[in-house]
Formats: structure tokens, sequence, C-alpha cells
């Protein structure tokens, strides 16, 4: 007999078929069920947190029975509050969802958990060294400040391959301030983690031991941002012949080997975030060059004897150096990007009964094995002698030039910067041309017209740079003229200031030069506020101003150091003075860190 069902029945069948559809429907009091694919999400899907700290995951999912919670490490409670372990171990986490209605289904997110970082002090009482560990890929960097603003920053440096700690030297603080300072870790997966604040009291030089250093910036003008970096010379012994000072004349960073008889020239910035400085006498005699990181520590240093080793040992293996001895390097080097470094070194030659010092330029690789040598004995006429003969030459600045891997050399007492065929180490040593009076450029005006006063080439100059990008072909340059025997043109071989010869003075010209069509022409040619006798270097600066160095700006033992305006005006935006010291050189650089700009 067939069953009919009721009116009222078959409205309840029918609702129950809509109601399963929706989410689903059972009898016996059995729980509703999700209808389709169940999915899930968790949110965030990566985190970073302390040891010991808790967050908070939230799930979006269409099971309405929902999820099971669990961690790999740590604990998460049924509402998704996840607590880290605790303890000092860096670790990695993973909290998952499932599905309750469906076991198969879950998601999954990551915790990057970090123990507290530590502060340390170092050899530098001005430096702190932060460490942190992570367990996971990252970047660490630190911000510090005179408070909880911060201010600065460090660079960042990777999380060791599988994890581990990575240790940031916190430099840049002033002497005697209590700094705050937070690092953190920003994970690859996205997530960052912030350290709580500390704070570290830095502990400064004694006032004998520092440059007597004042800034004055030009009201209404701005300078470009960053520090000076300062090699001093000439001054009271006990203070710190290298330097970084902020535009404020607030001494940050400072360095003293305490090398009796030398002087720091040069220093530079490493891409590893070392510093490396030469120390030397004028000559090269006793000269030690150190790698020394921003604690002061030593990581690698040469002397004149280990140089005359390498060029001894290299004699025999590859025939290069052979009957050298040089007396040391001196002045400048050109750290490459394949590791090899290009230092300058003096050496001496008996001519006619007269000792007279040269130059020659060496290659090391990355092992500081000499691999290619240039010598000014073999390329450059002994008797051409326009200034302090028999220090025939006195180099004191090189180049490289990317686009054609060639060297520029500064030889002051030639009065020349010469191109050298050095092709990244295949070079034939050839001289490609000579740029100064006597040389083979032709000097134009700025409005392209021939400049035929000979006075107004660059005498016994100091410290070019590259102004183009380009560093070949049609290019630019600028450097600091000091102008010792600009007379030459009067009386040769004599000085300036002596009877009858053109007054004392520097200049910083810049040029636009053409390899081509051999032409040097005027762009900026501004007259130095003070005439320098030695040292000095320029460079055009981020905001387009022109910086330059008097190394004796005096009056008295002193030195100079401007930035100006790049126009007919050449208004001075800033000026620092030391007193007391002569500064070789002095350059703005963005910060004490690699990439870094502050």
């Amino acid at each position: 007999m067939k069953k009919v069902l009721s009116s009222s029945s078959a409205g309840l069948l029918s609702s129950c078929l809509l109601l399963m559809l929706a989410v689903g429907c059972g009898g016996g009091g059995g729980s509703s069920k999700t209808v389709g694919p169940i999915t899930i999400s968790i949110s965030p899907p990566a985190a970073a947190i302390g040891t010991g700290q808790t967050t908070r995951f939230t799930v979006t999912t269409n099971d309405t029975t929902g999820v099971t919670w669990m961690a790999s490490a740590g604990t998460i409670d049924g509402n998704g509050n996840y607590t880290a372990p605790s303890g000092s171990q860096a670790a990695t986490a993973t909290v998952t969802a499932t599905s309750k209605q469906d076991s198969s289904k879950s998601a999954s997110a990551t915790v990057n958990v970090v123990p507290p970082g530590t502060l340390a002090t170092t050899p530098n009482g001005q430096v702190a060294l932060y460490t942190v560990s992570a367990a996971a890929p990252g970047n660490v960097s630190a911000q510090f400040g005179l408070d909880t603003t911060y201010g600065l920053t460090t660079w960042t440096q990777p999380v060791p391959q599988g994890g581990g700690a990575v240790s940031l030297f916190i430099a840049g603080m002033k002497g005697n301030m209590t700094y705050h300072i937070r690092g953190g870790v920003q994970f690859a997966d996205g997530s960052q983690f912030q350290d709580a604040d500390q704070t570290f009291t830095t502990v400064g030089l004694p006032a004998a031991q520092l440059p007597v250093i004042t800034t004055t910036t030009t009201a209404g003008m701005t300078p470009q941002s960053g520090v000076e970096l300062l090699d001093l010379v000439n001054g009271a012994t006990a203070v710190a012949p290298v330097a970084v000072i902020d535009l404020d004349g607030n001494a940050l960073w400072t360095y003293n080997p305490e090398i009796l008889g030398v002087s720091a020239h040069p220093i530079k910035l490493l891409p590893n975030g070392h510093f490396l400085v030469n120390f030397a006498a004028p000559t090269g005699a006793n000269s030690v060059m150190q790698e020394v990181d921003l604690a002061g520590t030593v990581i690698w240093q040469m002397k004149a004897t280990d140089l005359n080793n390498a060029l001894a040992a290299s004699c025999s293996a590859s025939q290069i150096g052979c009957n050298l001895t040089v007396l040391g390097t001196h002045h400048d080097f050109i750290p490459l990007d394949n590791g090899h470094l290009i230092i300058l070194a003096s050496e001496q030659r008996d001519i006619s009964g007269t000792t007279v010092t040269g130059d020659v330029v060496i290659d090391l690789d990355q092992n500081h094995n000499p691999v290619w040598l240039w010598d000014e004995f073999d390329h450059l006429d002994i008797n051409r002698q326009p200034y302090l003969y028999p220090d025939w030459t006195h180099t004191n600045a090189m180049l490289y030039s990317k686009d054609d891997g060639n060297l520029i050399i500064s030889i002051r007492h030639q009065n020349w910067l010469v191109k050298v065929d050095y092709a990244n180490g295949t070079g034939t040593g050839d001289i490609l041309w000579h740029l100064g009076y006597e040389g083979d450029f032709s000097l134009l005006n700025s409005d392209g017209s021939a400049d035929d006063n000979p006075q107004d080439w660059f005498f016994a100059q100091h410290g070019p740079s590259f102004v183009s990008t380009n560093t070949t072909g049609a290019f630019s340059l600028v450097l600091f003229d000091n102008g010792d025997d600009r007379g030459v043109t009067a009386m040769p071989g004599g000085t300036c200031g002596v009877t009858g010869q053109v007054a004392c003075y520097s200049t910083v010209p810049m040029f636009d030069l053409d390899e081509t069509a051999k032409t040097a022409k005027f762009t900026f040619h501004p007259t130095a506020a003070t005439y320098s006798y030695f040292g000095g270097n320029a460079a055009v600066l981020k905001n387009g101003n022109v910086e330059y160095c008097e190394s004796a700006g005096g009056p008295g033992i002193a030195g100079d150091i401007y930035e100006i305006t790049q126009n007919d005006a050449a208004q001075t935006v800033w000026k620092m003075l030391v007193t007391g010291q002569e500064a070789y050189r002095g350059q703005r650089i963005p910060s004490l860190y690699p990439g870094v700009q502050w």
C-alpha cells in the first residue's frame, strides 16, 4: 500500500531538504554538516615574537564545527592564542588549524621565535655590540638615538644559513652619553621581530685625544647629510689620527694605533663595514696598512717588510717585482670589487749619484700577492723635474676607471694626472695620456674658447675624483689644485711666493674631459678660501655641491673643509675648521655603514 505524506509531513521534508543543501540535515540530534569543500586559512601566515611571548592567530573557514589548533613548539589554545617557548634558544614553530569535520583539511602558519638580544661593550668606548639569534633566513639591523624616537640606523646583516647569531657594531654615537638601542630581525617570510629597547652609555676619549673641531652652517642653507671622515696629520701625537665627525663637530668614531712617526693617509670605508687605513711617513717609510673593524680590532695588516717579502716571492713565482725593494706604502690605495687591492709604494734609485725617489703601483690579489706592477721609473722621463727633485714624482692619489679598467694616477711633483693601461690587470702599463701643464690636452674655458694662460692648469695637485658616472671617453673630473709651483711658467723650477712669481693660491678645478679630442674644458673653477701647500681633495656631493679640503688651511696648524654651491657665486654652505691638526683629507661619507645614509 502506497504511503501518502500529510501536508505537514511534506512541508517538514521540504524544509529538511533545503536545510541539508545549506548546512546538512540529520536526524537523531546529530550536528549539522558543511556542504561543499572545506576551506581553511590562517592570518597572519607568519609571525615573529620573543621567547615566552604570546600572539594571536585567526582562522577563516567554512567548517561550521570549528577547528583544532596545534603547535610544533610552544602552546596554542582553542582561540588561536599562541605562546612561544621560553628560554634563550631561537626557534621556528608551526601552528596548524585542522578541520574538525574533515581532518585532511588544515592550514599552517610559521612563528619565528627570537630570544632577547644582548648589548656588550667593545674596545672602542663609543661602539656597542648588539647580538641576536634567529633560526630562519632574515636580516638583522638596529636603530639608535638619544631617545626612543631613535633616528639613526645600522646596516643590515644576514642571518647565517641554517640560523644562528648575528652581531652588529652600533657606531655613530657621541661620547659620554646614554643612547637607546633597539634591534630587530626582518625575516624572509615577511614577519618582523622588534627587540625591546635597551640603553648604552658611551665612554668618549679625553679632550686631549680629540681633534679640536668647529663647524659653521650658513643661515638658510642645508649641507649634504652624512658625516665627515678625516685623516689628521702634523699635530699633537696624542690626538687620534683618524676620526669620523658629525656635521655639528662631534666626534662619533676614532682610531689611534699609536704608531710613532707615521701619519694616516688615507682611510677608506670598505664594503664589509671595516676601515682600511695606511699609516706611513710621506715617503712610505715605516708603513703599516691595517684593516680594522668599528671596535678597532685589527683584522689584517701589512708592513713594508711584508710587502717586500711578497714581492720577492712573486719574483720567484711569476717574475713580478724582481729587483724591487720599496720603502713602504703611502698616500692612497684602491680596493676593487674583485677583491684585489691597488696600492701605491715608493722606491729609490741612484741616478747619476743622486738618490731619487719615485713610485710604483702594485696590484695585490685576494691573498695580497702581487700580480701586476707599474713602475714610474720605467714610464716617465727622469729629466723632467718641475718640482722638488729628487723627490721626483711624489704620487699621491689613484682612481680606477670602471668603464675601461684603467688607472688614473695623480703625480704631484710632475703636475700631472696620467692614465695608465691597467686593463684590469692585463694591461701593458703604457701611459695613455698626460693631463696638466705640458701634457696632451688643450685647456678650454667654460664657453669652449681656448684658455691660453698656462697658470690656469693645476700644480702640485691632490685628491681627484670622478664627477660623471661614466669614467672614459667624455667624462668629468674635479681635484684640489694646491698651486705650489704655479710660477713654473715664469721661472722654471720655481715656487709660488718667490719674488717675481705669482702669489700663492689654490683652486678647485672641475673639467669636462674628451679623451678623443684631448680637450679639458673648465666647468667650475673657484679659487679656494686659503692657499694650502699640501694635501687636500675635492668631490661633488649627492646634492650637487662641491666639497674640498685644504689640509693646511691655517692660520697656524689647522685644516679647513668647505662645502660650496656649484655656481658662479660658489657660496659657502658649510665649513669645518680643524685646529691644532692638519687634515690630509676630509670627505663626506653617508654614514659609518656601507649603503646607509644618515
